[in-house]
């Protein structure tokens, strides 16, 4: 209502200005379109005003479901998971559109203490998102002893005065359902958040009653991007993540973390086929070995799993090369992070 009412004293204002102007004009008798076009505009002002909007920045911890839990509220998977921490590296955005309110989500890294370039990166990037946004979805488990990542996180609420959402996930893993009112009391009694909700991103208990909270958030506004879109993320950059999940997946210990993946080519024949050649970078010549595996089968199975994934997204047929290559050390080394796509641009908002 406030938008609207700045818009009709302004309607009204334009209104004066050209009536006087028509009274002092030659031909008294032309039509007068400067008002017909306010009128049409004052129409668009009100539709806008019926439009609501969020910036909303997901963060937690590492491994808590945080890009699981933005796939389950968005309904389609566009945040790559796994089991193993900081499997998100950098910024993605995710856009959601119900009727009259767009929800945009930022997913941001697991907050840890940095060990490499790219970690420091990967924390800048929370940092940051804490700072542009109208409010925090703040992600937990649902037992255990709270992080001192997750205390100087509050710290941030504190120092910003943002708007925050509890949301404890993984409630289908309690075997006690007593432990989430501990967990609710421990947390609330360090901040006061806007709501407390629990959910399990991967049943989508809870999700519904998130969604309802995160709406409240939202201000009148024009939407920012397209009713239909989903991600801000390139196709390059999906196809990459895409792989770079089944190499997570699939992989054991410190194997996954050293590895970054680069798409050569990415080309639509006339056919609708795509063709994806990449490279995935590993920082050992051991660990080279065991991405390829005995006579190719794991790298094999990277691309079949890979494959897959990418052809329910892109919604056709993928035709996928991979080749595996050495850099050593190159999470701390400036100008091979930005080529694998790692800019300053990817972490800040």
């Amino acid at each position: 209502m406030r938008v609207y009412s700045i818009s009709y004293d302004i309607y009204s204002l334009f209104c004066v200005f050209f009536v006087c102007a028509g009274k002092n004009s030659a031909n008294r008798d032309a039509p007068f379109l400067p008002f017909t076009s306010l009128c049409i505009h004052e129409e668009r002002l009100f539709e806008m005003t019926q439009t609501r909007t969020a910036f909303i920045s997901i963060v937690g911890c590492p491994n808590v479901g945080k890009s699981s839990l933005l796939n389950r509220m968005l309904g389609q998977k566009i945040a790559i998971v796994s089991d193993k921490p900081q499997t998100t590296r950098t910024r993605i955005m995710g856009v959601l559109t119900q009727e009259e309110t767009q929800l945009v989500f930022t997913d941001t890294p697991g907050f840890h203490r940095p060990h490499n370039k790219l970690g420091e990166k990967m924390i800048k990037a929370v940092g940051d998102s804490i700072a542009d946004v109208d409010a925090c979805l703040f992600v937990v488990e649902p037992q255990g002893e709270l992080r001192q990542a997750e205390q100087e996180l509050i710290k941030r609420f504190q120092a910003e005065k943002l708007p925050v959402i509890l949301a404890i996930n993984k409630i289908d893993t309690l075997a006690r359902k007593e432990l989430l009112m501990e967990r609710i009391l421990k947390f609330s009694a360090l901040y006061d958040f806007t709501a407390v909700v629990p959910v399990s991103a991967l049943k989508g208990d809870g999700v519904t009653d998130l969604l309802a909270e995160l709406k409240k958030l939202s201000t009148p506004s024009m939407h920012f991007f397209p009713d239909d879109t989903l991600t801000d993320q390139p196709e390059r950059v999906i196809a990459a993540e895409i792989i770079r999940e089944k190499l997570l997946r699939l992989l054991d210990k410190e194997v996954p973390h050293g590895v970054a993946v680069s798409i050569e080519k990415m080309k639509e024949r006339e056919n609708g086929i795509i063709d994806i050649d990449a490279t995935i970078f590993c920082e050992r010549d051991t660990h080279k070995g065991i991405i390829i595996g005995k006579g190719g089968a794991m790298l094999k199975r990277v691309g079949t799993y890979a494959r897959a994934d990418m052809e329910q997204f892109f919604g056709g047929k993928i035709n996928l090369k991979l080749w595996v290559k050495v850099k050593e050390d190159w999470r701390n080394r400036e100008g091979l992070l930005r080529n694998f796509g790692y800019s300053q641009s990817d972490f800040d908002q």
